[in-house]
């Protein structure tokens, strides 16, 4: 198994800002794709409840699509939540995933994202540390 994708960063919001952007379908797709990439709302479904499940439709500029899908394992607002992602749905296991939200100074809140990367290919995880930092800076628009 390879290494996780550990990813922290720090947001001018309260945790319970950052972690709604994770759990409110409106802020769910105006982030989750990064700036060039549509999450159109009408695609996203949330049963934001430990057990439940999530789908959504990610819009590329080419005009091709990625369908994704994941549960929820965790949820426990605002420090916390864990839940799987993956771009097989018809694949009921995902790549689980951890978001951890800590308070620092001045009202601003850590993000470490963690995600088990156990079967991405070395061009998986290429892409994701070359566009880390783009789903963030647009989550830091809405909080």
């Amino acid at each position: 198994m390879s290494e996780p994708i550990v990813i922290t960063r720090t947001f001018a919001a309260p945790r319970e800002r950052v972690y709604d952007a994770w759990t409110t379908p409106a802020d769910f797709s105006a982030w989750f794709g990064g700036a060039d990439i549509e999450v159109p709302h009408d695609s996203l479904r949330m049963d934001v409840r430990e057990g439940g499940a999530w789908t959504a439709v990610m819009r590329l500029p080419d005009g091709n699509a990625i369908d994704w899908a994941g549960g929820y394992v965790e949820l426990d607002r605002p420090t916390r939540l864990r839940m799987t992602m993956t771009d097989r749905p018809a694949e009921p296991a995902g790549e689980p995933l951890r978001v951890e939200l800590e308070e620092v100074a001045g009202g601003a809140t850590r993000m470490t994202f963690t995600q088990v990367a156990g079967d991405f290919t070395p061009e998986q995880r290429a892409m994701t540390s070359k566009n880390e930092l783009q789903p963030w800076i647009v989550m830091a628009r809405c909080s």
